[in-house]
C-alpha cells in the first residue's frame, strides 16, 4: 500500500483528542498513531534499501540498475524554509531601479530635422534627449620604440622604460579583461581565448592561464588584507563550507563573511583545527593549557583521568607543535589508541592559545549552522534560524492529527521568528525579556506527535545560540550570506570543475574574495582589477573601505 493510499484511509479518522473524554482511549489512540508513523518510516526506509539491493544484483548480473531520473521539484520533498521566512520579513521600500543617472555620457550628437520639410511658422523649441548605451570593442595595439644608448666609457646600455603597468606582450587592459571574464563572468579559459581572438587579440591558452595564476599584482596580499581588516573591524563573522576539487582530490572551501566582505579559503579538511589556522591568518599554531583549555577538555568529554595527567605534565605556557606531539606520546604510548581524544586535546589547547594571543584579532561572535566543527571556537556562537526550520520541514507525518499539529507549530515557529525581526528594528530590554519567555513557552509545547516533540526539545536546548540576537541586535537571524558565498563557489565549478595547482587555487580564492567583497561594497570589480594590474592604485583598497564602512556599526 502506498503512502498516498494510507493517508487517504487515515483521513477518514476524524477523531481528535479534545473530542474524547476517555483518557485511556486517548492514550491508546496516541500510541497507535505513533506506531503507524514509526512503521511508515521503517517501511519507506526498507523500500529504499530494497531498491538499492536490486540495483546491486542487476549490476552483478551485467544489467542496469534503476535509472536516476530527476523528479519534478514540486513532487520532491522541499525542506527549504525560505518561503516561511520571507512571509515574516519586514517589507522594505523598494529602491528605484532607474539607472539613467549612472550612465556616463561619452559624446553628444545632434539629430537635426530636415529643414525642407518644416512649415514656415515652425519655431525651434530646444532638444529632446534620448540616451542610447553602446560599447565599442576594438584593439589598441601599441608598438613601443624604446630608445637605446650605449656608453663605451661605462660599457653599459641604457634602454627607455616601458610605461608603468606594461609588462610582457599584453597590456593591463587585456590582462584585466581576462581576470574579469574568468572571475566575474565565470567563463572557462577556452571561451576567454575564443572571445579574445574574435576581438583581434591573439593569445595562447597557456598565457591566459599564467595571467590568472601569477600573482604579479599582489591580489593574494589584497585578500589577506581584506580578511585581516574584517576580523579586526567588524563585530561578527559568519561561516559555512562546501566541497571543491583540487587536482582530482576532494577538499573544502571555507567561506567567511558578513555584510562587508566574503573570503574564500580552500583547505584539505573542515575540522576545528583547520578553521583555527584560517583565523590565525598564517600565524603559527601553538598550544596553551590554561583554565580555559581544561574547561574545554571537560566540555569535549575528555576523561578526568587524562585531564589530571595533562595538568601534571604541563604548566601555563605556550608550546609548539613539536612539543605538543611529544606530550601526546607520553599520554598515549600506543600510537594506535586514543585518536579522537588526541584531537580533542589538540583542539582545546589550540583554542586556548588563540584566545590568549594578541597578534591576530580574535573573533568573539561566530554565526553558523549547527555543524560540530564550528562550535567552541569563539566566546559566543549564534545559530541560524533557517537551518533550524529545515529540521521541521524534514518531518513527514501521515496521521492527519500529526499533520495538523506540525502545521500549527511551524506557523507559531515562524511567527516567533517575525517577532525577532521586529525586535532587531527596535531593540530594548523589555522586549528582549518577553521574547526570551515566549521562547520557553513555545519550545515547551507537547503535541503528542513524538517526532515533533523530540525536535522541539532539541531546539529548546539551543536557546542561548538562537537568541544571541537579543544581546547583539546587529546579528542576522540566518546564515544565508555565507550560503550565497558557497553558491558562488558551486557556480564556478559548473564551468571549471577543479583547480590544478597551489598557485591556481590561491588565485581562485583571492579573486573570488575580491570580486564578492567588491560587490558588497558597491565597487566596480573590473575597474578595481584594472586599477591594480595597471599599477595606478587610484582607487582605495577594499580593506580600507571595509574599515570606513564598519566604523559607524562598531560605534
Amino acid at each position: 500500500m502506498s503512502i498516498s493510499e494510507i493517508k487517504k484511509l487515515l483521513s477518514k479518522i476524524a477523531i481528535r483528542h479534545e473530542e474524547v473524554d476517555n483518557k485511556k482511549l486517548i492514550e491508546a489512540q496516541s500510541i497507535l498513531f505513533q506506531i503507524i508513523e514509526r512503521l511508515s518510516q521503517e517501511n519507506e526506509k526498507l523500500k529504499a534499501d530494497n531498491q538499492k539491493l536490486r540495483d546491486e544484483i542487476n549490476l552483478l548480473k551485467g544489467e542496469q540498475g534503476k535509472p536516476k531520473i530527476r523528479g519534478n521539484k514540486k513532487l520532491a520533498q522541499n525542506i527549504s524554509s525560505e518561503k516561511e521566512r520571507k512571509k515574516r520579513e519586514i517589507k522594505k521600500q523598494k529602491k528605484s531601479k532607474a539607472k539613467k543617472h549612472k550612465i556616463k555620457i561619452d559624446r553628444t550628437e545632434v539629430c537635426k530635422v530636415d529643414r525642407s520639410k518644416l512649415p514656415q511658422d515652425a519655431v525651434f523649441k530646444g532638444h529632446e534627449s534620448a540616451i542610447v548605451q553602446e560599447i565599442l570593442i576594438k584593439t589598441d595595439n601599441v608598438e613601443y620604440k624604446r630608445e637605446v644608448f650605449y656608453s663605451a666609457s661605462e660599457n653599459k646600455t641604457y634602454v627607455g622604460q616601458l610605461p608603468v603597468g606594461v609588462t610582457g606582450e599584453f597590456g593591463y587592459g587585456v590582462r584585466s579583461m581576462v581576470c574579469t571574464l574568468k572571475h566575474v563572468g565565470n567563463m572557462s579559459e577556452p571561451k576567454i581565448l575564443e572571445l579574445l581572438e574574435n576581438c583581434g587579440i591573439f593569445i595562447s591558452q597557456s598565457t591566459i592561464s599564467r595571467i590568472l595564476t601569477n600573482d604579479e599584482s599582489g591580489f593574494n596580499k589584497e585578500k589577506e588584507d581584506i580578511f585581516r581588516t574584517a576580523l579586526e573591524a567588524t563585530p561578527f563573522q559568519q561561516i559555512d563550507d562546501t566541497t571543491v576539487r583540487v587536482n582530482g582530490k576532494n577538499q573544502y572551501s571555507q567561506i567567511f563573511c558578513n555584510p562587508y566582505y566574503t573570503a574564500f579559503f580552500t583547505v584539505p579538511h573542515k575540522n576545528r583545527l583547520t578553521i583555527l589556522d584560517i583565523l590565525l591568518c598564517g600565524k603559527e599554531r601553538r598550544y596553551l593549557f590554561d583554565v580555559n583549555a581544561f574547561c574545554l577538555l571537560s566540555e569535549l568529554r575528555v576523561s578526568k583521568k587524562i585531564i589530571d595527567q595533562i595538568s601534571d605534565l604541563t604548566d601555563e605556557k605556550e608550546i609548539s607543535e613539536a612539543e605538543m606531539q611529544e606530550l601526546l606520546k607520553i599520554i598515549f604510548p600506543d600510537a594506535k589508541k586514543g585518536k579522537n581524544i588526541r584531537t580533542r586535546i589538540l583542539e582545546a589547547a589550540a583554542i586556548a592559545f588563540y584566545h590568549r594571543q594578541t597578534e591576530i584579532p580574535v573573533v568573539n561572535i561566530l554565526l553558523s549552522d549547527d555543524a560540530p566543527q564550528f562550535k567552541k571556537l569563539t566566546a559566543e556562537h549564534a545559530l541560524c534560524w533557517i537551518h533550524e526550520g529545515r529540521h521541521y520541514n524534514k518531518l513527514s507525518p501521515i496521521v492527519p492529527f500529526n499533520v495538523d499539529e506540525l502545521k500549527k507549530f511551524k506557523t507559531n515557529f515562524w511567527d516567533y521568528y517575525g517577532d525577532l525581526l521586529k525586535y532587531k528594528e527596535n531593540p530594548n530590554p523589555v522586549t528582549a525579556a518577553r521574547l526570551s519567555s515566549e521562547f520557553d513557552n513555545l519550545f515547551s509545547t507537547k503535541t503528542g506527535y513524538n517526532d515533533l516533540d523530540d525536535r522541539i526539545e532539541k531546539t529548546r536546548s539551543k536557546k542561548k545560540e538562537l537568541l544571541l540576537v537579543l544581546k547583539h541586535p546587529c546579528l542576522p537571524l540566518h546564515n544565508n550570506d555565507s550560503e550565497l558565498g558557497a553558491r558562488v563557489e558551486k557556480r564556478r565549478q559548473d564551468v571549471s570543475l577543479q583547480t590544478k595547482s597551489d598557485e591556481g587555487t590561491k588565485a581562485k580564492d583571492s579573486f573570488l574574495t575580491i570580486t564578492q567583497t567588491a560587490k558588497k561594497l558597491g565597487v566596480n570589480a573590473y575597474k578595481y582589477i584594472c586599477d591594480r594590474i595597471s599599477k595606478k592604485f587610484s582607487m582605495p583598497s577594499l580593506a580600507d573601505l571595509i574599515l570606513q564602512k564598519s566604523l559607524p556599526q562598531i560605534e
